[in-house]
């Protein structure tokens, strides 16, 4: 018997079964032959939200949560984030290399020269109303495009795919600043293929009168590390959304629209939002105690505490702190900040939240420092979607090529009623077995 098997007794029957152990995982279909009669389906798993499934393999991103490690293609976050560009980590996500001088010249000069958006899209942009949320403009647009680029659709074509990826990264943020400018009733400021990827958006979304933006460095440098730490973070919410649509052959604009929908939600990318309105709530540093007291006594969560996946302190809050000192000598030190820093001195002394490996992750401050930049909270999840985008088209061109997917599609545990008679209304009680969830 090989040691890299798992055996198995069925206590309902008494029969073995040998399961070969690759990766450190059983394949879920060798668990179909373990059957109590021979019309019986077989075993499955049941694992609400994958919180134990692996839904594929990938050479993209590599997370240790016991340890606090990061890593893109076997890069440490932490030297990326200190010495390299977004787009020299976006070339590294797509292409599984850093590029060379003249690999990194054509990949910039190919996403600069995608920045603009068909002059048509802005009618759709146009149609919402004043107020609409950036995130939804955002998702809808996504959408939209794809009927602008009928080659989107032609997936398995290497050039058409590499051309939506070229596209995709270079739009996001123009769609981004666009749904801003719209929110606050602004022209539309256009990109400047001059300025870095971070400087365009920061000029698409704060130009006003000058005939020349020209960002701050320090901002423009903060930008692009928040970029790097949130370029992918393996299978989360957003990523298996653009998967899973993906995987039924979808073009890319499409698919990421589904992913930015996922990444839509408080859970997902609305998360640092709710630690600013927590601060907000805290007010100053003396009610921090107090709070805390509250969190202990379970009337609500901490907010930007605690992770998924980390159960150490998440290693892109340490670089983001960092980031923040730097950003609040430029822009002024911001009052939350004192009230995050007491939080998290609290946090990690204090053995309620030591026991549980309640850590500050990247939420925690990222939110603090989008806010000293000057962008609205409502803007938080789409400065969010603009770096992943990379990360997204990582892992949508690495599944295209994985010959072990199909088209997703979860099993379910049916627990409802079977086989019944029809009722004629006439004979109907109204009567109803509970809501339906």
């Amino acid at each position: 018997m090989s040691n890299n098997t798992l055996t198995i007794t069925d206590n309902r029957t008494g029969k073995q079964y040998e399961l070969p152990i690759e990766n450190e995982t059983i394949k879920a279909l060798d668990l179909r032959q373990i059957k109590v009669s021979n019309d019986d389906f077989g075993l499955m798993t049941y694992d609400p939200a994958f919180m134990n499934t692996a839904s594929c393999k990938s050479r993209i991103t590599f997370i240790d949560g016991d340890k606090g490690i990061l890593e893109y293609r076997g890069f440490p976050i932490d030297q990326l984030a200190e010495k390299s560009s977004y787009l020299e980590v976006s070339y590294l996500l797509l292409h599984g290399e850093l590029p060379t001088e003249s690999q990194l010249k054509d990949w910039t000069w190919n996403i600069t020269h995608h920045t603009f958006i068909n002059e048509s899209i802005k009618q759709v942009m146009d149609g919402f109303h004043y107020n609409a949320h950036p995130m939804g403009m955002f998702i809808s647009m996504l959408g939209a495009l794809s009927t602008f680029y009928p080659d989107a659709k032609d997936i398995f074509n290497e050039e058409a795919r590499w051309k939506q990826i070229y596209r995709l990264i270079a739009k996001a943020p123009t769609i981004a600043a666009f749904a801003y400018r719209h929110r606050i009733g602004m022209q539309y400021a256009y990109p400047d293929n001059d300025l870095s990827y971070e400087g365009n958006f920061l000029n698409m979304m704060f130009k006003t009168t000058e005939l020349k933006y020209k960002p701050d460095p320090v901002i423009e440098r903060a930008l692009n590390v928040l970029f790097i730490l949130h370029a992918d973070h393996e299978q989360n919410c957003g990523t298996n959304a653009m998967r899973s649509i993906a995987s039924a052959q979808t073009d890319p604009f499409s698919s990421m629209a589904g992913a930015a929908a996922a990444l839509y939600g408080p859970l997902h990318g609305g998360a640092n939002e709710m630690v600013l309105r927590m601060l907000s709530e805290i007010g100053s540093v003396n009610k921090v105690p107090d709070y805390i007291k509250r969190v202990k006594a379970g009337e609500f969560r901490l907010m930007g505490f605690g992770h998924r996946v980390y159960k150490n302190y998440d290693p892109r809050a340490r670089i983001i702190k960092q980031v923040a000192d730097e950003v609040f000598e430029v822009t002024g030190k911001d009052p939350m900040l004192d009230v995050a820093l007491e939080l998290e001195r609290i946090a990690l002394e204090d053995e309620y939240f030591v026991k549980r490996k309640l850590y500050p992750n990247v939420d925690f401050y990222s939110g603090i420092i989008y806010k000293a930049l000057c962008f609205p909270v409502d803007m938080f999840p789409v400065l969010f979607a603009i770096p992943r985008t990379a990360g997204w088209l990582a892992q949508w061109a690495e599944m295209l090529g994985d010959a072990d997917q199909k088209i997703a599609r979860p099993r379910q545990v049916y627990l409802g009623q079977r086989t019944r008679e029809y009722v004629p209304m006439a004979e109907r009680n109204g009567k109803t077995e509970g809501a339906i969830a």
